[in-house]
């Protein structure tokens, strides 16, 4: 088995599985080992500690885990409110999954084949933001009822009638940009640090006088820059990804207290 850091292809080239002839109905096979990994390492990594409730001591990496889980409890409260306590499970799971799907990349090639940051994969962030925002809507579906819900798309509602017209269409598009915008952040970022490693270990190489040199000074940069990429953006994404599903689903409800005292306090008038 030989070890590589990285690819032999350009970033982006996926070698897929064809289901039917169409490109809708391709299989990439990087991207399906690789997520299958992330989703096994997470499941992994949560049956583990969740052992570790019921049985001997806790260690650091459940305190860790936990003091996880209490932010997210943190934020819910004060962002969304006491009613969506099942955004923590959602948001921690999914910034729990999105950290071991980059931090795969700390793996050398070879150790499995066609291994590549998940979320370099602009249909995985695509998928999550899909999931993150129908369950958005549902939720403020619920909150608000479908009359209020609807009636929201015209906000803001302390305006007169012309102008929430005018406003409704650009209130529809911002909400259509939350998955595109939530997704592409992401993939973004992760596909970029895969572009910077190959471009690294293409054109450093090319600018030294010998093979055995430019692989030396290719093996430390790319071994500065994973840390940085993937150790620390990485993480860095999980927690934007894991932040701003909560916050959306803040959105969801934004304004519904008011509007609920302001009721009120006209019924006792």
């Amino acid at each position: 088995m030989t070890l590589r850091l990285v690819a032999e292809t350009a970033p982006g080239t996926h070698p897929a599985i064809s289901l039917c002839g169409s490109p809708f109905c391709n299989l990439d096979v990087d991207s399906l080992i690789s997520s299958a990994i992330a989703i096994a390492v997470t499941l992994a990594m949560a049956f583990a500690i969740r052992y570790r409730l019921t049985h001997g001591v806790p260690g650091k990496f459940q305190m860790v885990f936990e003091f996880i889980l209490d932010f997210a409890r943190r934020q819910v409260s004060e962002t969304v409110g006491p009613t969506a306590q099942f955004v923590v499970p959602l948001a921690a799971t999914i910034a729990l999954y999105i950290l071991v799907a980059n931090w795969i990349d700390f793996l050398p090639l070879g150790v499995v084949p066609n291994l590549i940051p998940a979320n370099s994969d602009l249909n995985q962030t695509a998928a999550m933001a899909i999931v993150v925002i129908v369950l958005v809507e549902w939720y403020a579906i619920r909150e608000r009822g479908l009359g209020g819900y609807l009636v929201h798309y015209t906000r803001p509602m302390e305006m007169s009638p012309i102008v929430r017209a005018l406003f409704t269409p650009l209130n529809i598009i911002e909400e259509i940009a939350k998955p595109v915008t939530l997704s592409l952040r992401l993939f973004g970022n992760i596909f970029a640090g895969v572009v910077m490693v190959y471009l690294i270990s293409t054109l450093i190489p090319t600018f030294l006088p010998s093979a055995a040199l430019g692989a030396a000074v290719s093996a430390v940069v790319l071994a500065a820059w994973k840390i940085f990429d993937v150790g620390f953006i990485g993480a860095i994404q999980a927690f934007i990804f894991f932040l701003l599903t909560i916050i959306y689903f803040g959105m969801a409800r934004e304004g519904l207290d008011e509007e609920h005292h302001g009721g009120a306090a006209a019924g006792a008038h």
